[in-house]
């Protein structure tokens, strides 16, 4: 761990790395895409419309729990690891490694508890059966693969995105191929869940075989344990982790609580609709959200060794490549998302056109604000955002079935589009009251290191 490893941080360069990993991530999402497209229709052909929705609500539950329980432990490397990387501090990038890997652990296991008891205490709630609980359960073990996202930190930090492409098409491989088996053996629902689960298992050996293997490049696993300090010498890195926690949980209310909803209150066929809508919005939106993961690495290494400002002008210039963005996948899931859908998973599943266009439309109010909330957090301001979050989650939440019962699943689609626009409006208010030039004390107490702004 050298200094001369150290990637370039001045602003040309940063931009250049954002939009070089978003690229990368890209080429492997692009594939995800199109495989996801492909196992989804698989099993919607197989199985119809309603048994397609009870697959789509146990996933949907599966990856709510995964998401609500995990601590966004990547978030918490970054920010507390670039430092002491960079400045080759050993000893204090293998002590934050310790403290994001237990909070994996112990997140993994209670997700586990919670989901075991939650499959049979929630059948005939959540649209599936008392008969598909076990099923269910079984498929909620593969929340142990979810949790666990210290290694995207980690391969993020040393730019390995061509790993994290990898995975994510590989993922969607090994669903595609098991799919396929099920269909031509002509397996029921549980077929198709264990085909699912284990392509969320191999991709997660793939990123912790990557990641070891760029601890063990690095010199880094030399001399670590999972024994010794946690937080002493980290100022703010609990509250650092639950609010990046807490912000992303309240996040999943805009996928899979609206999923379950729509299952709950209207019934599976009507959460199938929601998903593939939701699939194919956020395969048309992929490209410019790719950019999140590639900005929050760079924003780290700016916050370390140039200030705000630099970090505020990256900002400004990863917004102004995905405004325009934004309007063109409106338009085209407007006109062409019909034809695709019914191309696709055929004539059953038109009536999700309409869904898809409003989620298309929320998405693109997200990237048009793609980079505020990762601007927040990089100045170590996770509690700014979160309480954007938590305002707009609660509002959204709280109208979510009084919309639905309204309108059905439209109202669910134009109540997301609302709560995006919330959302964007929240975060810029956020940073437009914070004096600019002054980084929180949180970020100068637990990421600054004497002599960071000369390093090359």
């Amino acid at each position: 761990m050298t200094s001369d490893a150290a990637p370039d941080i001045h602003g040309p360069a940063a931009l250049r790395r954002v939009v070089v990993n978003a690229g990368k991530l890209l080429g492997g999402r692009s594939v995800n895409a199109v495989l996801s497209l492909a196992y989804l229709a698989i099993a919607a052909r197989a199985l119809g419309v309603t048994a397609f929705g009870v697959l789509v609500l146990i996933h949907a539950f599966a990856q709510f729990l995964g998401d609500v329980v995990k601590f966004q432990s990547w978030q918490t490397l970054i920010h507390y690891g670039a430092g002491p990387l960079h400045q080759g501090e050993k000893a204090r990038f293998q002590q934050v490694l310790r403290f994001t890997l237990l909070l994996d652990v112990g997140s993994g296991i209670v997700g586990l508890a919670i989901g075991i008891a939650g499959a049979f205490l929630f059948s005939g709630k959540l649209g599936w059966t008392p008969d598909q609980a076990p099923a269910a359960a079984g498929y909620v073990l593969s929340v142990a693969f979810m949790v666990s996202a210290t290694p995207l930190g980690l391969l993020r930090l040393f730019d390995r995105f061509d790993v994290l492409a990898g995975q994510a098409a590989l993922v969607s491989i090994v669903r595609l191929a098991g799919s396929a088996i099920a269909w031509a053996i002509g397996a029921p629902l549980e077929g198709y869940l264990l085909a699912w689960a284990v392509g969320t298992a191999v991709g997660f050996a793939l990123l912790v075989w990557a990641s070891v293997s760029e601890l063990g490049k690095r010199g880094l696993l030399a001399g670590f344990s999972m024994r010794g300090p946690l937080a002493d010498g980290l100022p703010g890195v609990w509250k650092f982790a639950w609010s990046t926690n807490l912000n992303t949980t309240l996040d999943v209310a805009f996928t899979h609580i609206v999923t379950l909803a729509v299952g709950a209150l209207v019934g599976p066929a009507q959460a199938g609709f929601w998903r593939m809508g939701r699939q194919v919005a956020d395969a048309i939106a992929k490209p410019a959200k790719l950019l999140t993961p590639a900005l929050y690495p760079e924003l780290a290494r700016l916050r370390v060794a140039q200030g705000e400002a630099q970090m505020a002008k990256l900002a400004l210039q990863v917004g102004l490549m995905t405004g325009g963005f934004s309007a063109v996948i409106v338009t085209i899931a407007a006109f062409a998302g019909k034809p695709l859908l019914t191309l696709v998973m055929g004539p059953a599943f038109a009536p999700a056109a309409e869904l898809m266009t409003w989620q298309v439309a929320a998405a693109a109010i997200g990237i048009f604000a793609l980079p505020l909330e990762p601007m927040l957090v990089s100045q170590g301001r996770p509690g700014a955002a979160l309480r954007v979050r938590l305002v707009v989650s609660l509002a959204f939440l709280a109208s979510l079935a009084l919309l639905i019962d309204q309108w059905g699943a439209r109202g669910a689609a134009i109540g997301l589009v609302a709560a995006a626009a919330a959302m964007a409006l929240g975060n810029l208010g956020m940073l437009l009251r914070r004096p600019r030039g002054a980084l929180s004390q949180e970020a100068a107490c637990g990421d600054s290191v004497p002599g960071a702004k000369d390093e090359p």
